[in-house]
């Protein structure tokens, strides 16, 4: 299985799918999950013609666990590490959840000289955590319920949120994970949002338990110089079912 190592030795494991001279597109995925998430927009962006890349987060999937380095800084100089790695150039960068957030923070902190377009699905930016300046965020309490959660019975937990608020199916109708938490949570996006100078496209359901539209999509395409919004009815927090669609079509245009 193909490896990059970063400065600090934690190894970042990698896949590519798709023909080598295709256009690339560079995947983040959400926690925690890993690549694999990635699959089925890889798979068909792939018989589109495009080079697709996909890693594991540190501390996620087949990539090392590493004690320390969880926060967005490190995640963004990880997956610069591996745009170096493979001398990946004019991409257009693709981040679900956390992994929006990911993308944000690389754009933000590292410049868009390597990248083309970026899509955010379900994403975080601005900022989840509700704070004098982010009224609309959620209270600091459902987070300290979520690690709580994790630490009294973690694999309660993972049941809970994929056969409820993840996908939607309660409507009608370990260490790195608990770090995520505060990730996800608390950092503050804001200011990257700004820096971004290429097209972005929001992508995000109305019925978004995990992420509320309302604290997210809808306040970052207030900051975003080229930004577009696509908001699908319904839409839980998962990728939606459309979404290879809705990239291919923003990828060509």
């Amino acid at each position: 299985m193909p490896y990059y190592t970063v400065k600090d030795g934690t190894e970042i494991y990698y896949k590519i799918w798709g023909p080598e001279n295709g256009p690339v597109v560079v995947f983040s995925h959400g926690g925690p999950l890993n690549a694999d998430n990635w699959e089925a927009q890889m798979f068909f962006l792939a018989n589109h013609g495009f080079r697709c890349i996909a890693h594991d987060r540190r501390g996620h999937g087949r990539s090392s666990q590493p004690w320390e380095g969880k926060n967005m800084d490190t995640y963004a100089d990880d997956l610069l590490a591996l745009f170096e790695h493979l001398e990946i150039k004019d991409a257009c960068m693709v981040g679900h959840s956390t992994g929006g957030g990911e993308v944000a923070r690389f754009l933000g902190r590292h410049g868009t000289s390597r990248v083309r377009k970026a899509v955010l699905v379900s994403a975080i930016p601005p900022l989840m955590l509700k704070t004098d300046t982010n009224p609309l965020g959620t209270p600091m309490s459902t987070f300290d319920d979520c690690r709580a959660g994790m630490v009294a019975d973690r694999a309660q937990f993972f049941v809970d949120v994929p056969t409820g608020p993840f996908f939607g199916f309660n409507r009608e109708g370990a260490k790195n994970a608990y770090d995520c938490v505060t990730v996800f949570s608390e950092t503050d996006l804001r200011e990257d949002l700004r820096k971004i100078d290429i097209s972005v496209l929001i992508i995000q359901g109305d019925d978004d338990q995990i992420v509320p539209i309302v604290a997210s999509a809808h306040e970052a395409i207030k900051t975003l110089k080229h930004g577009s919004l696509k908001i699908y009815p319904g839409g839980a927090h998962a990728l939606p079912d459309d979404i290879n669609k809705d990239l291919l079509d923003f990828f060509q245009a």
